[in-house]
This record gives C-alpha cells, structure tokens and sequence, in this order.
C-alpha cells in the first residue's frame, strides 16, 4: 500500500490512522522559529464521523486509505437495511446499516445518486448530494399578506426531513434544499 508524507497532505487525502480509515479535512504547515516544522492536521474518522487534530513531524508519513468513492443510486429500504446500486451498468447492490447512513437518512430518496464510500468492501459512509429536491407533506397554510417580516415556518418533507421554509409555501409543493446545512434555497 502507498504511504503519503507529510509534505503531500492536502484536503480530501484518504489515509490509515490508527486502523481507521480517515479524510484530511485541513492540513496547516508550521514553522516555528526554533526547531522542526511540522503540520497541524485535522482528520474525520470516516468510520465514526469525529473529526480529530493530529500533528506531525515533518518527514512523518500514513499509509494510504484503501477507500472507494461511488456514485450509486438508493433504491428502498426494508425497515432494517438501506439499498443502493451501482450506476457503473454492473446493477450490483449494496445494503447499508443505519450506522454508516448516519443524517443522510433524512435526505433519502429513491432514483437519486449518492455517493458511497466502500472500505474493504463494506459501505461505511452515504453523502448525499449537495442540493435535492422534495416534496412539502405537512405545513401550516399560508395566508396571504403575512410576508411583511419575512417569517418562516417549519415544513416536513417526503423524507421525513423538517426545514424552516418562508410562509408562502404550502403543501405539494417541490422545494430545492440543501442537505450540508438543512437550509430552503428555492421552489423547484
């Protein structure tokens, strides 16, 4: 397996730390004044989902992360197991436990691809992508005239997401949301 040193950090990097998988979240090089350099790392156990801080000597280096990044489709779930697809024309699938679905579960919906992460074959993480579109199912109505302060309510989704939404939107409306911080952007 390849090892990285620590000049080759850099956002993104998959790499071995203490057994776990891991992603550099951010890497920052330091040069005191008196003695080595070294760099300040923060790490997100892609196992876990903690982050962590690390630090290097210089020269230090991680073995490489056997880790594979998929775009595969979700397509049910029967109440235990969360199923996805390959997109690749292989149709080969994939069941994920609620641990490595995490909050993704909230963002879910059938025939949109997600991206997997597979680690010695098994899924440990699902991201979902940066904006989707669902479908309002529950919300109070809005009344016309009652945008004066620009307010909010909140609004349940198909997929049992709940976001704070303005007041004209109503029930079976299709809204564009984005799933990194759970935030309306627009109608879709």
């Amino acid at each position: 397996m390849a090892n990285y040193s620590t000049n080759e950090f850099k956002g993104g990097l998959k790499v071995m730390l203490d057994g776990d998988p891991c992603s550099i979240v951010e890497n920052e090089l330091v040069k005191p004044g008196k003695g080595q350099a070294f760099n300040r790392v923060k790490l997100r156990n892609l196992m876990t989902g903690r982050v962590l801080e690390h630090t290097f000597k210089s020269g230090d280096s991680l073995e490489a992360a056997d880790v594979l990044e998929l775009e595969m489709e979700y397509l049910y779930t029967d109440g235990d197991m969360w199923y996805f697809m390959k997109t690749d024309g292989s149709f080969e699938q994939y069941a994920v436990e609620k641990k490595a679905l995490g909050d993704t579960e909230k963002w879910l919906k059938e025939q949109v691809p997600y991206t997997v992460t597979l680690w010695n074959d098994n899924v440990i993480n699902v991201t979902p992508p940066n904006f989707i579109e669902l479908e309002v199912t529950e919300t109070d109505p809005g009344l016309k005239g009652d945008t004066a302060q620009g307010g909010s309510k909140p609004a349940t989704l198909s997929s049992g997401a709940v976001v704070r939404v303005p007041l004209f939107i109503n029930e079976g409306e299709v809204l564009k949301v984005d799933t990194r911080s759970g935030e309306y952007v627009s109608r879709a």
